[in-house]
């Protein structure tokens, strides 16, 4: 071009040169003693800059690994250009959440997994650049609304606010439906309000976020426990020509060993919510109590374990983690353990608890375990931990927290008439409709797969209000490849 000197033109640095942008963090001793944020998100010119490593591939990777479908490449390429309006209104185009997915969802295992920079580079962080936008939302204090079909005349319930519910209701109530969750809380959001710790994700956000379900029409009717206050029947009798049920797998598992009804011993359900959702953490501002001594173990190895420890560090124990496999199969995220490794949680790997004993008043006294060697896999495809007899010791403990798995609470199951179940006591769907055997019944989430993660929830609530809203209308249900070629067909 005329009148450019080329030998002074800056040039931008390759893609594939650029490091992966760290997040700025609080530094781990101060955050060991408060509940603030751990991860304190980008600025501005860090996601510019994380942004601009995005190849912008012609066939993205990515969109295939994210649950909720989001344009990746086109929010982020927003983000780039410095057009975070466009990012936000791009993610808000596929979830509602992005303030919530950008904090808690495991990108490594899923969109980030499958970048095409991360097979030779780092990958982009495509979580932390959610996050970003959503926050620069936030902060304008504007949410940016999507277009509402013309009211279709027809009501669905959704049984549980949390993701899949809470997912599920918003996508209905764009195409029109009226749509009521029914919460058996006393505040919305489910897991992400009663089992994830303010330090991971604030209270402020998830309540943010049910506020814009809401904004779209959504009804939510608290303290209402589906099985006991009504049925599903009598939703289906009383209005509704549909239902969702989302109502998760809050029933807590033990190991079932001696002791475990001493007091002082905890499920990490319980344990969460009194510190999450009842703020017993700020006792006695608030009226919660929970039981915490010097020495807390958290038996474990999930990401509930980790919420557990590293709450019950704050509440100023020292805590150790039992886990009965090594770290190559700990299940939680590599995050995760990392921050809890940083904040002195004290690992006992290789160790199982073989009982907890308690003094003469019946409190926890101490927590017996034994080494364990690994074996041959087991179901899970993980060796198989095997006890070292003779290797038993004793850690002297005030308290114990089971964070070993939860399991359908079977309240809204068995009052419900022709549902199939599996041995696991959770509700049977149909993989590609979330259709269940009842009538104008769906379920998805956690009451169907068992304890899993957070945007998978929100996949199932996508799901299934495109299947409703199919059924509703009297069409066939459709598996995504099917209603794939026919909008293809239609376009053509």
């Amino acid at each position: 071009m005329p009148g450019v000197n080329k030998d002074n033109e800056k040039k931008k640095p390759k893609k594939t040169s650029i490091p992966r942008t760290p997040i700025p963090e609080q530094d781990a001793k101060a955050r060991a003693g408060n509940f603030g944020e751990v991860a304190l998100g980008y600025t501005r010119d860090q996601a510019l800059i994380e942004a601009s490593r995005c190849l912008q591939c012609k066939k993205p990777k990515c969109v295939a690994g994210c649950p909720v479908e989001i344009d990746i490449p086109r929010f982020i390429k927003a983000l780039e250009d410095d057009d975070p309006a466009a990012a936000i209104a791009t993610l808000k185009q596929k979830t509602s959440f992005p303030a919530v997915c950008g904090r808690v969802c495991p990108q490594e295992d899923q969109c980030e997994k499958l970048c095409i920079l991360g097979r030779k580079h780092e990958p982009v962080a495509i979580g932390r650049l959610e996050r970003y936008a959503a926050d620069w939302e936030a902060r304008r204090g504007q949410a940016a609304k999507p277009e509402i079909a013309p009211a279709k005349g027809k009501k669905v319930g959704v049984v549980g606010s949390g993701p899949a519910g809470l997912t599920c209701a918003g996508e209905l109530a764009k195409l029109g439906y009226g749509v009521t969750i029914y919460e058996a809380l006393h505040k919305p959001g489910g897991v992400l309000v009663y089992g994830i710790p303010e330090f991971r994700l604030p209270k402020e956000i998830v309540q943010r976020e049910c506020d814009y379900v809401e904004s779209l029409g959504v009804e939510i009717k608290l303290d209402h426990v589906i099985g006991r206050t009504m049925t599903v029947d009598q939703m289906l009798e009383n209005g509704h020509d549909a239902v969702f049920i989302a109502n998760g797998a809050g029933l807590p598992v033990f190991m079932n060993i001696p002791g475990e009804n001493l007091n002082g011993v905890y499920s990490a359900n319980e344990f969460l919510t009194r510190a999450n959702l009842m703020k017993s953490y700020r006792f006695p501002d608030y009226d919660t109590p929970i039981k915490i001594g010097k020495r807390v173990a958290v038996i474990g190895g999930g990401n509930v374990a980790m919420d557990a420890a590293r709450t019950a560090l704050r509440l100023g124990a020292g805590v150790h983690l039992i886990y009965r496999r090594s770290m190559d199969e700990l299940p939680a995220r590599r995050e995760e353990v990392h921050h809890a490794q940083e904040e002195g949680i004290d690992f006992h790997l290789l160790t199982n608890p073989v009982q907890i004993v308690g003094d003469q008043q019946g409190w926890v006294e101490e927590i017996e375990v034994i080494k364990m060697e690994l074996g041959e896999p087991d179901a899970s495809g993980r060796r198989r931990p095997v006890p070292l007899e003779g290797s038993e010791t004793r850690i002297p403990v005030d308290v114990v927290i089971m964070a070993i798995g939860t399991k359908a609470n079977p309240l809204l199951t068995q009052s419900t008439k022709n549902l199939e179940l599996n041995k696991w006591g959770n509700i049977v769907a149909d993989e590609h409709t979330l259709a269940t055997s009842k009538e104008g019944v769906f379920a998805g989430g956690d009451i169907v797969t068992g304890a899993a993660t957070v945007i998978l929830a929100m996949g199932a609530g996508k799901i299934a209000a495109r299947s409703i809203d199919r059924y509703l209308q009297g069409q066939p249900l459709l598996t995504p490849e099917e209603e794939e070629n026919l909008e293809a067909a239609a376009r053509h």
